[in-house]
């Protein structure tokens, strides 16, 4: 059978609706305990859904900045275009089990109408490694948060936790090296290499640097670029990544207000509310991508939500609450963006 670009997308279709419906059974609580968190919820969900109409803006605009730089004066993608392949690939990422990397075949497939398959590919690799790398500048600067607020004498900082934060310290610089290896020489033609020494998978390397080697070596060349040549770019994105995430944060302090969390109450109080929540998504979204390679992260956000919640000193049950509406709304937004890669005309 011959995998065409309609064949492609209609199978990434049927693995999104099947994970939503994996997903809705999967639950730690019943049915009818569900309702319960969403009615407790109630107007509230609204706001929780609908930042992340902003969040998936910014990310639309970084992955402008990226394409833009790698374009041709030729070739044009309007912002309302990104801003919905934006969405169904992160769509495709929360439901595909290949460790969050479902929607970039789709993403290559969608953009190469609008430009050349080579643009396209590397405009959605660097837009991946920029979003990975934003995220590792999430968790390092999350840390030096939790040690200000320990300083103000807002929490409590344990031996235990000194030597995860050292490690993921550690951790952080070893990424920010490999990354700017990756910015300086590429890693596409590495990473196919890489993958030809997993079991199974040795002739595909070999078939894929045969065939395709030269594009493989223009889209390293178009990374490599990006960071020497654009520099405006290659920031202005990273920045727009970082902010994505500061603003996520909102989601989680609206449920803490929800639960009548302020710290204290007026701004002071919703200030520091805001730096909780930047910290409880930083922990979270960390054990989160560590295991992730499960299915929507099974079971692993509860987890982390539950654990990350208790160490800012709060209630186990409000842990499970915040899971619970970030799954929902998980579910809401995989929805659109299968209704969006159905509605998109170059899709077909």
């Amino acid at each position: 059978m011959t995998w065409t670009k309609k064949k492609i997308n209609n199978f990434l279709f049927f693995i999104g609706v099947l994970a939503v419906v994996v997903m809705m059974f999967t639950f730690d609580v019943s049915f009818v305990e569900l309702w319960q968190h969403i009615c407790h919820a109630g107007y509230w969900l609204i706001p929780i859904v609908g930042v992340w109409v902003f969040v998936y803006g910014i990310n639309a605009l970084a992955w402008q900045s990226v394409i833009r730089s790698v374009s041709s004066d030729d070739e044009h993608v309007g912002f309302w275009r990104i801003f919905r392949l934006t969405i169904t690939g992160y769509a495709l990422n929360y439901a595909t089990p290949v460790g969050g990397l479902g929607g970039e075949p789709y993403r290559i497939i969608a953009l190469s109408r609008d430009m050349s398959k080579e643009h396209a590919s590397s405009s959605v690799v660097l837009y991946a490694m920029m979003h990975i790398f934003a995220h590792f500048w999430f968790w390092f600067t999350s840390i030096f948060l939790y040690l200000a607020l320990v300083a103000i004498g807002d929490l409590k900082l344990t031996p235990v936790m000194a030597f995860m934060f050292a490690l993921a310290i550690v951790f952080c610089l070893v990424a920010f090296y490999l990354f700017s290896r990756g910015y300086r020489k590429g890693l596409v033609v590495k990473g196919v290499r890489w993958i030809g020494k997993v079991p199974g998978l040795k002739n595909w390397s070999a078939r894929m640097l045969e065939t395709h080697a030269e594009t493989l070596h223009h889209v390293d060349e178009q990374i490599a670029a990006l960071h020497h040549t654009d520099k405006r770019a290659f920031y202005s994105s990273l920045l727009l990544e970082y902010f994505s995430r500061v603003v996520q944060s909102l989601e989680i302090m609206f449920m803490l207000l929800l639960f009548g969390i302020d710290c204290g109450g007026g701004m002071s109080g919703l200030v520091l509310t805001f730096l909780h929540s930047v910290l409880i998504l930083s922990f979270t979204s960390l054990l989160a991508n560590l295991i992730g390679w499960l299915p929507m992260q099974i079971g692993v956000q509860e987890g982390g939500f539950v654990v990350s919640i208790a160490v800012m000193e709060l209630s186990a049950a409000l842990g499970i609450f915040v899971s619970i509406i970030c799954r929902v709304r998980e579910i809401i937004w995989i929805l659109i963006g299968l209704l969006l890669m159905k509605l998109d005309k170059t899709s077909n």
